[in-house]
């Protein structure tokens, strides 16, 4: 794979209505505790689910996101790393096949400009990065852009 291809599609939320979980780092805590004018630590009590060892936004009844409503996200400007990167995560980056299943989804995939397979491996690197306890393999141990 030589490159990949994503634009996101203005409107589209079909990546946050996904089955899963959105984990945060402590500055992704930060950064959406400020947005929304909270302390942390309130941010934390009303929103965040910690486990020893990760960080995820608790899942309201009915919906995939707190902060999805009326097909936006109320937070965009300090939105999750995990939120951020997508598609770009390392589990979609380094396997072809997974990238192809997400773009069954994901109407941005495979749309605008080509991304060189360094860069996007550079952007899922954050991931490993923001989420060390779901990525203890360092990214080049696992795949090396073509040069």
């Amino acid at each position: 794979m030589d490159g990949l291809r994503f634009q996101c599609v203005p409107g589209c939320t079909a990546c946050c209505e996904q089955k899963g979980n959105v984990y945060l780092s402590e500055a992704d805590i930060l950064k959406a505790a400020r947005f929304l004018k909270m302390e942390p630590q309130d941010f934390e009590r009303k929103y965040i689910y910690r486990t020893r060892h990760q960080i995820r936004l608790r899942k309201p009844p009915e919906a995939s996101c707190h902060f999805l409503a009326q097909g936006r996200c109320t937070i965009h400007p300090a939105k999750p790393t995990q939120c951020r990167l997508f598609p770009f995560w390392p589990e979609l980056v380094e396997h072809p096949a997974q990238w192809k299943a997400a773009g069954q989804y994901c109407p941005g995939i495979g749309q605008g400009d080509l991304v060189q397979i360094g860069s996007a491996v550079e952007m899922a690197s954050q991931m490993h990065t923001a989420y060390p306890s779901l990525y203890p393999v360092s990214p080049s141990a696992k795949i090396s852009p073509k040069g």
